[in-house]
């Protein structure tokens, strides 16, 4: 078997299309489960954000593994699978490990270094645990990556380099002066009380906002969010949980909203912020476009199964040169000018807030869309070459453990019948002599475990040694070879190691 990732990021696919495939979490159960269900597929796990909807599964067939993965993930996201195909990426074997690790480290975030993902990837490992779709494979992959992310953020800078999600955002709201003065003495509203909306308002406070009003269509969780920002202990801000029914009325009192909610339909409509302010949308205006660099086409899953047919799936493949193209020609919303009355973040995915809201005077808005084009510009850090080894060591370590692994129900079996060997030899001796004594009995048979033991010592513990290098799982099957082992004691031995309740826990 082995680790296949099919997956479309904000680095691959417009944000326009990313908003259309997001997942609800219904909709990742679901698609979970059909994906166990397909034959290519044994185990299977769903990372899910804001910037990303990655399908993770153990696989035996390439081709038909991609194939598989591709459709469920156009059939659950709703977008056509002709459509999101040119988006998608492949990762297979060493390079799907890499990717993963890169993403738990924050290389592959918008905001480089933000340590969010690290929850979501969490959250991606305890719904396949919930649903029992992640084996000892994504298991074993998901626990490593979470200890990767840690042990990038703990021994490098990558911390410095970036920042969360929401703290950008504020930046940019900012446009240019310090968040923190900016946001001093004002009123912000929060909708949604999720991990992204709990880590704005308490970005929020932390900066020196007055007062936040929550809201969230379970008041129980709103509450839950306001009780813990009463209780911190860096903040004096007044903090109070409202109706969702009630966010009409304050809008008329918000200086800055952050909306990040599960909606799958817009939750502020420009008309309702244009009531708030008490104004009228802007009529659209003929705004110039402007000419970006190409964005080069990404390889297609049969340049992919190219390289995996070549033996090069274990190393990262160089994507042929792209053929020129056109600069792309896009048209950008103008900002309304004059001061700024409403400042709007949305952090959803789908969008929470009407795109249309550009169009209100005094409004300012900032989304994740423009939260991409304004992160391409980010510095990086040079912790980031760092985290990069990091990764690649990481990456090295985890396939060794992996094929040594495979190894192991081998090593146990042959164990096993040797154990079984000397038993059935010491039952025979007892019946050709037996006038042995105790004490006899015990040290003829303690003598031939030690012989036992003595001449499987060296060959067990080079195989593992040999099975962890690249191409090392050829010597488990010889040592079944050689030794005549019985397969299906092989194979229990392995189902006995994965329905370990302790296994993938931590």
């Amino acid at each position: 078997m082995s680790l296949l990732v099919v997956g479309l990021s904000h680095r691959s696919a417009p944000v326009s299309v990313l908003e259309r495939a997001s997942l609800a979490a219904d909709t990742q159960a679901k698609l979970l489960q059909d994906t166990l269900a397909a034959e290519p597929a044994t185990e299977a796990a769903v990372l899910a954000t804001c910037n990303r909807i990655e399908l993770y599964a153990d696989v035996d067939k390439f081709h038909a593994g991609v194939a598989e993965l591709s459709t469920l993930l156009a059939q659950h996201s709703g977008v056509g699978l002709d459509e999101l195909t040119p988006y998608l990426y492949v990762h297979y074997e060493d390079r799907a490990v890499h990717h993963l690790f890169s993403v738990a480290c924050g290389l592959d975030s918008m905001v480089v270094g933000e340590g969010q993902i690290l929850g979501q990837i969490k959250d991606a490992l305890a719904r396949g645990q919930e649903l029992h779709t992640a084996g000892r494979l994504l298991n074993d992959l998901f626990q490593q990556a979470l200890r990767v992310g840690k042990r990038a953020h703990s021994e490098t800078g990558i911390d410095r380099a970036g920042q969360s999600l929401v703290t950008f955002g504020l930046q940019q709201l900012a446009a240019g002066a310090d968040p923190g003065l900016w946001a001093r003495g004002k009123r912000a509203l929060v909708i949604g009380a999720g991990s992204m909306s709990s880590l704005a308002a308490a970005t929020l406070a932390r900066t020196g906002v007055a007062e936040i009003a929550v809201a969230n269509r379970t008041r129980a969780r709103a509450d839950r969010l306001v009780e813990i920002l009463r209780q911190g202990d860096d903040t004096t801000v007044r903090a109070r949980a409202v109706e969702m029914s009630a966010v009409g009325d304050e809008l008329t009192r918000a200086d800055i909203v952050v909306s990040c909610t599960g909606s799958t339909g817009l939750v502020l409509t420009a008309d309702a912020l244009a009531d708030a302010l008490g104004t009228t949308l802007d009529a659209p205006a003929e705004t110039p476009a402007v000419a970006l660099a190409p964005i080069p086409a990404p390889a297609d899953v049969d340049q992919h199964a190219a390289w995996v047919e070549n033996g090069s799936a274990t190393s990262a493949p160089q994507a042929p040169a792209a053929p020129a193209a056109a600069p792309r020609r896009v048209t950008l919303p103008a900002q309304s000018a004059g001061p700024v009355k409403l400042a709007l973040l949305d952090l959803a995915m789908p969008r929470d807030i009407d795109g249309a809201a550009h169009r209100i005077d005094g409004v300012r808005l900032v989304d994740i869309e423009s939260l991409a084009d304004a992160s391409a510009d980010a510095p990086m850090a040079a912790d980031v070459d760092q985290v990069r080894t990091i990764v690649a060591d990481e990456v090295a370590a985890f396939g060794a453990a992996q094929r040594a692994a495979h190894v192991a129900p081998t090593v146990v079996a042959l164990r096993t019948m040797a154990a079984d060997v000397v038993a059935g030899e010491i039952t025979r001796l007892d019946g050709r002599l037996p006038d042995l004594d105790e004490k006899q009995r015990a040290e003829i048979t303690q003598t031939v475990r030690r012989v036992v033991d003595k001449l499987l010592h060296a060959p067990t513990v080079r195989v593992k040694q040999l099975a962890s290098e690249p191409g090392g799982a050829g010597y488990a099957d010889a040592l079944r070879e050689l030794f005549d082992l019985d397969p299906q004691t092989v194979a229990a031995v392995s189902r006995a190691d994965l329905n370990d309740p302790n296994r993938g826990r931590s």
